[in-house]
């Protein structure tokens, strides 16, 4: 019997998720091992061979395709780990990374020290050359500085290069140029063309995109290399993809030319879990693990694509699926501030020693901690009863809490958990309020494994109507990585406006990105029938600062003339729809034209054909269990259920519990809870 399998690196938990011929999915965990991340992937596969009661080596082999959602590149770029790298930029234009587009501030933010650019000025160097707008060489590009800046990082011990001349995305001789002379110079020292990573106008975002791609492209690639020897050893032969920031999946050769890619992909992969999951046109997927609470949403049934993510004070440069962090996991640590205040995150006790009540010498108290206090977790039952809290661990580190706010034991834990709810409601105003939209008309889809606990006193707070707790919702983005599909994008710069429409380098764009589309997807195996491909441009009005991006239907990637009017439509509608105001009588510019190439992948949907038999009669009760209630002020009796023990139909009445071997769901008062055919809970607030 072959196998997909999933594996989702998180702070606290590694999780897999394993399909099997049927759409039968099994999910399993295993602690993350911080360092050595490849181990706990190896790990967490012999976990599941165990489940499935075969030996790692017998396991391996039915394995056809595994997909793997990584944050290596993401954490050394938060905790600034990254390599030393060079960057040569054109002569006159060093200060690229130091202005930046003019960070924005806070309105209360009226006293900022400037930020340091992404690479220091002492390892940026520049050459004399230059291209003009139109791809015409002004000057000629300077060898001897090209020569002169090798051996300058020579002796500065840099691990990595970026190179990012004007205009390159028009004429990239230059570049090329620099990279040869580079790769003789300083063999073996990767090599970052702006280009070829972020082909776009803006000088800023180019150039970004390329230092950080740099500065990580060591860390991936021996991060890759250890996981395939790793995997070669276990006598691994299937196919392995890596999960990228735009929501899908890449062969391992793509990855390790463009490594940024691979930031922040791990959470893009729950809101396509949700995207398939749920046919509601609006959507906001909460995923709270061990470490982080990650908050996306969807709109008209479509993923959000942001082109201004955030790694500290500089941007991304690439797009990537729109995803908010804020420190409020299950590790997060409490404590109470210097003005007596109880502050919840973003400190984390993480995999390592782990919350107080796990025994691994945690002494602080954490979420995880409270909600065991609470009575919502059982100690007993923590990983369907694999692993053993410790209740008195957990009540010695809240008691903590409660001596120094003169609080019972119970209410310290409460404010614990009501405090971290509150700190994930902000999460999820900053992705909708603040975008304009009202969550009250949104629908709610649990991910991670602590989120189900705290999520009916959000929905209250954030006035939800309906919420989904899935089967896997402790590996939703496991569930979203066996089910992405493989995915690229690609970018041509080609300024033109609707007042003199150039038709004909418009489709010459098309026809080079609809080329290297094919080419990526061929590469991946998708054959010709499986694959999709999307289209969108930057535009903006004519003196605007800024573009944005609006997606249009080209047949075969083609337009014409009478096409215009249509793609003009769609930019004033986009605008209008993120604005507020349209300017039909402006000019549109178009600066740019984008594509996304799709590939299908096989058994991708072979989930849906498992599914659940219908209820017939009275739900089972598997225990009565008290827990804190705040409303009254003392521990009330509840009754929890075995969620593999209800079928499709069944019908739960907060407050209630609902277990899985993987997470606890706490529903309250008028909360109403229905099994769907798939197995995943769907609560209704009444």
């Amino acid at each position: 019997m072959a196998y997909q399998v999933c594996i989702d690196i998180g702070g606290t938990f590694t999780d897999c998720l394993v399909s099997n011929s049927k759409g039968e999915i099994a999910i399993f965990k295993s602690p993350t091992t911080p360092g050595e991340f490849e181990k706990g992937f190896i790990n967490v596969l012999h976990v599941a061979a165990e489940g499935y009661g075969l030996s790692g080596a017998d396991f391996m082999r039915e394995i056809d395709l595994i997909v793997h959602g990584s944050t290596v590149s993401t954490n050394a770029l938060v905790e600034r780990k990254t390599v030393k790298v060079g960057l040569i930029l054109t002569a006159g234009h060093q200060d690229i990374l130091v202005l930046r587009e003019g960070p924005r501030k806070g309105a209360f933010q009226w006293r900022l020290n400037y930020p340091d650019p992404y690479v220091p000025r002492h390892l940026t160097k520049t050459v004399a050359g230059r291209i003009d707008a139109r791809g015409r060489e002004l000057a000629p590009l300077s060898l001897d500085d090209v020569r002169k800046a090798a051996a300058e990082f020579r002796g500065l011990g840099v691990e990595a290069i970026a190179v990012g001349l004007l205009w390159s995305v028009v004429n990239p001789a230059h570049e090329l140029v620099v990279r040869e002379i580079l790769e003789k110079e300083l063999p073996g020292i990767p090599v970052t063309l702006s280009h070829e990573i972020n082909p776009m106008p803006r000088e800023y975002k180019r150039i970004i995109a390329a230092a950080i791609d740099a500065s990580i492209n060591p860390i991936v690639r021996t991060y890759i290399e250890k996981l395939k020897t790793a995997l070669d050893e276990e006598g691994f032969e299937g196919e392995l993809l890596l999960a990228n920031c735009v929501g899908g999946m890449m062969p391992l050769a793509d990855m390790i030319r463009k490594p940024i890619y691979s930031v922040m992909s791990g959470p893009t992969l729950a809101p396509m879990a949700a995207l398939a999951l749920s046919d509601e046109p609006d959507i906001i997927v909460g995923d709270m693990g061990g470490t982080t609470f990650d908050v996306s949403a969807l709109r008209d049934h479509q993923i959000i694509v942001t082109p201004d993510s955030m790694i500290h004070d500089d941007s991304l440069g690439i797009p990537k699926v729109d995803v908010r962090s804020v420190g409020a996991g299950g590790g997060s640590i409490a404590f109470v501030d210097e003005g007596g205040l109880l502050q919840v995150g973003p400190r984390s006790a993480g995999a390592r020693p782990g919350p107080a009540c796990y025994g691994q010498g945690g002494t602080e108290p954490t979420v995880t901690d409270a909600n065991v206090v609470l009575g919502i977790v059982d100690p007993d039952y923590f990983l369907g009863g694999k692993m053993q809290l410790k209740r008195e661990l957990a009540e010695a580190a809240v008691d903590k809490i409660a001596a120094r706010l003169g609080v019972s034991r119970e209410e310290a834990a409460y404010a614990i958990y009501t405090t971290s709810n509150h700190n994930m409601v902000a999460a999820i105003e900053e992705i909708t309020v603040r975008e304009g939209i009202n969550p009250r008309d949104s629908f709610f889809v649990c991910g991670g494994g602590a989120t189900a606990i705290h999520i009916a006193e959000m929905a209250d707070i954030l006035g939800l109507k309906r919420y989904m707790v899935p089967r896997f919702m402790a590996g939703l983005s496991a569930f979203g990585g066996l089910i992405s599909d493989i995915r690229s994008e690609e970018s041509a710069v080609l300024l033109t406006s609707d007042a003199d429409f150039n038709v004909g380098g418009v489709n010459d764009a098309l026809a080079r990105l609809k080329q290297a589309g094919n080419n990526f997807l061929a590469e991946a195996g998708v054959m010709p029938e499986n694959r999709q491909f999307e289209f969108s441009f930057l535009g903006r009005y004519e003196y605007q600062s800024f573009e944005i991006e609006v997606p249009f239907e080209a047949e075969d990637g083609i337009v014409s003339e009478d096409d215009l009017p249509g793609l003009v439509e769609a930019f004033h509608k986009m605008h209008e729809r993120i604005y507020s105001i349209r300017a039909d009588n402006d000019v549109v510019e178009f600066t740019a034209w984008k594509l996304r190439a799709i590939g299908k992948r096989s058994g991708q949907d072979i989930w849906q054909k498992n599914t659940l038999p219908d209820q017939v009669g009275a739900i089972d009760l598997k225990a009565r269990r008290g827990i804190y209630q705040q409303e009254s002020g003392r521990v009330e009796t509840v009754p929890v259920y075995e969620l593999a023990q209800l079928r499709a139909g069944a019908q739960l009445a907060g407050p209630c519990l609902v277990e899985a071997e993987t997470f606890t769901a706490y529903l309250k008062d008028q909360h109403q809870g229905q099994i769907d055919r798939y197995g995943n809970l769907v609560v209704n607030i009444a």
